[in-house]
């Protein structure tokens, strides 16, 4: 059991930064199309982060000409260039699934302030 833990521990990227569920992310993915290679950004909500090693998740919705968009993401995959966290929000839930329910002002997060405590 060792010899896998050490295995996974290698293949896990330590470059990403902290972020949880409400906050709002952009997703650089390297798209591979033939030979050639870009980069596309996804930006939205995270709407949960299953955490468990390796094969740890987190889920970005973002609203696109008016059709909500998710997407599930990989945390340790080498075809992420890199996350940047816009702004983190106020939430009370671990998985806000209920924002699907949600359309126009009503599906805004609240982001927090800097002098906040939680």
């Amino acid at each position: 059991m060792d010899i896998i833990r050490k295995i996974e521990h290698e293949q896990q990227r330590i470059d990403l930064p902290k972020f949880k569920a409400g906050d709002t992310v952009k997703v650089f993915m390297r798209i591979l199309e033939g030979e050639k290679e870009r980069i596309q950004v996804f930006q939205g909500n995270v709407l949960r982060v299953r955490k468990g090693g390796t094969d740890s998740t987190f889920t970005v919705r973002k609203v696109s000409d008016g059709v909500g968009v998710e997407r599930i993401f990989p945390m340790h995959s080498p075809f992420i260039e890199r996350i940047e966290v816009i702004a983190e929000g106020k939430v009370r839930r671990s998985r806000i699934y209920y924002l699907r329910k949600l359309r126009g002002k009503a599906a805004r997060i609240k982001t927090k302030n800097i002098w906040d405590k939680n």
